[in-house]
């Protein structure tokens, strides 16, 4: 028989002490919200699974977080994602976080041992807007993109972020098939922004090759975070004849060790 009773940490190094009067209905709730910060998209299943209770008392948990819009569940594919609420507390969060002074310094480590420019981004729908950057440290550099905002499926940042989503939010953010381009370069249909998305999950990083300018070529990876719905990537980008096929994984590798550790900072 199920018991309606949490398990709480003991306090002391294990973590808190436990509530002197603890409601497992308020536990459960605030787990599921803590799922959402460890994945974009949650199912039914995987969030009785994560809860041990049974797939109709985790309906009910969803159903009230979505009363309250803290989750909103896909139409097609039944899927839950954050919610305008969830997304309305993380992002305000995030926004007081100095993030000169919790990825600044990564990044350039970073910049100086690729030797190349690196950038944060961060997803804003359709959109990847830089908000960190660090120029490589040679005289022909790719400039920083620091401030600006671009169509994500033009850059490597902003297709490690798309990558991140369901194919359900793919179509509600590209409802016709023909994409804005930048360049000649640049992904063209929502039919080739699929494939290209299904190779970036199974690889792990995004590559792009004069997709957002001429002559620019750079390799992006995403960004742990366990804020919900706040979805960052940290890319590598240098002039096309300075990165090439075999050095994709190595540079992704140092990227995925860097991409770490700025989540683990930023939280």
């Amino acid at each position: 028989m199920q018991s309606d009773a949490p398990e709480w940490p003991t306090g002391g190094a294990a973590g808190p002490a436990a509530p002197q009067y603890p409601i497992g209905s308020v536990d459960r709730a605030l787990k599921l919200i803590l799922l959402f910060g460890q994945q974009p998209q949650v199912r039914l299943t995987d969030a009785a699974a994560h809860l041990e209770v049974a797939s109709s008392t985790a309906h009910r948990l969803l159903a009230m977080l979505q009363y309250r819009g803290f989750v909103r569940q896909d139409p097609v594919s039944k899927t839950y994602h954050p919610g305008p609420a969830l997304l309305s507390v993380a992002l305000s969060v995030f926004n007081r976080i100095d993030i000169d002074a919790t990825a600044g310094p990564v990044l350039h480590r970073v910049s100086e041992q690729l030797r190349e420019s690196v950038h944060l981004g961060m997803l804003e729908g359709a959109q990847v807007r830089f908000i960190a950057a660090a120029e490589g440290p040679t005289a022909v550099r790719v400039a920083s993109r620091l401030g600006r905002t671009m169509p994500a499926h033009c850059t490597s940042t902003g297709m490690a972020l798309l990558a991140r989503l369901s194919d359900a939010d793919i179509a509600h953010l590209y409802p016709d098939n023909e994409l804005r381009r930048v360049t000649a370069h640049s992904v063209a249909t929502r039919a080739e922004l699929h494939k290209e998305l299904r190779r970036i999950r199974q690889q792990g990083y995004s590559v792009n090759r004069e997709g957002s300018e001429e002559g620019v070529a750079s390799v992006a990876v995403p960004v742990p975070t366990r804020a919900p719905g706040v979805l960052l990537a940290l890319n590598a980008a240098a002039p096309v004849h300075r990165l090439n096929s075999s050095q994709y994984r190595a540079v992704a590798a140092v990227l995925v060790e860097a991409a770490k550790e700025i989540g683990d900072q930023i939280g």
